[in-house]
């Protein structure tokens, strides 16, 4: 069993009863966020890419919750020189962990932290947990290989930028969805700032008219996979 909340924009929580993961925890300065960040514990976490919005306040919940950071290998390490428990990893590379097992992804976009330190390639993640399979698409453009994505892993949850400008919009998030084949997909990325405003309802009424799963998450909604 697994439940899985969407927190706005790209922030996720991942538990299977026992672990807590977050992936990509932008609270602080985020308008749509339900929650403080003060309120919100994991065991591990997650990020995409160094980008403030995704960065967000990972260095504060990891540093409360002694939470081990998973990350492409330029960002844990500027996790360790902030104090934080990092396991470094980088594209294409897996490894297990006691929740099940972390795998990172290409992710065509950029990479760097709010003070202009280099943080590696931005990136995707597949992410086991409780038994499902979550490709968290991160920060990208639409990109060939993401069949191979759906091809390498059975895909439960494929969570999917929506909001164009800097990601994918609407028009090239349904033909990753298409490339990806996931048993659900579910908008993110969208709405959190003018500049990336986005229907996730007509996203997702596009994906089931091609005869394929979505829904829409409203901001703290939690489901079970």
């Amino acid at each position: 069993m697994l439940r899985l909340t969407y927190f706005s924009h790209s922030s996720f929580m991942l538990s299977d009863g026992t672990h807590t993961l977050l992936i990509d925890p932008f609270f602080t300065g985020n308008p749509t966020a339900p929650r403080k960040a003060s309120e919100v514990s994991a065991d591990f976490l997650v990020v995409t890419h160094g980008h403030g919005d995704h960065l967000g306040d990972a260095i504060t919940i990891a540093k409360r919750c002694n939470a081990l950071v998973i990350a492409v290998n330029e960002l844990a390490n500027y996790f360790a020189s902030k104090g934080c428990r990092a396991h470094n990893m980088h594209i294409g590379g897996a490894h297990p962990f006691p929740f099940g097992r972390v795998k990172f992804t290409i992710a065509h976009h950029g990479s760097a932290s709010p003070d202009g330190m280099y943080m590696g390639e931005a990136s995707g993640v597949v992410v086991t947990i409780g038994g499902k399979n979550v490709y968290h698409a991160g920060d990208t453009g639409l990109f060939l290989d993401m069949k191979l994505i759906g091809e390498r892993d059975r895909i439960d949850c494929m969570l999917v930028p929506i909001g164009g400008n800097f990601t994918m919009d609407i028009e090239d998030a349904l033909v990753a969805v298409e490339f990806v084949k996931p048993a659900l997909a579910i908008p993110m990325h969208h709405s959190t700032f003018p500049l990336i405003a986005a229907d996730p309802n007509d996203f997702v009424e596009r994906v089931r008219a091609r005869g394929m799963n979505a829904r829409v998450l409203s901001f703290g909604e939690t489901i079970e996979l």
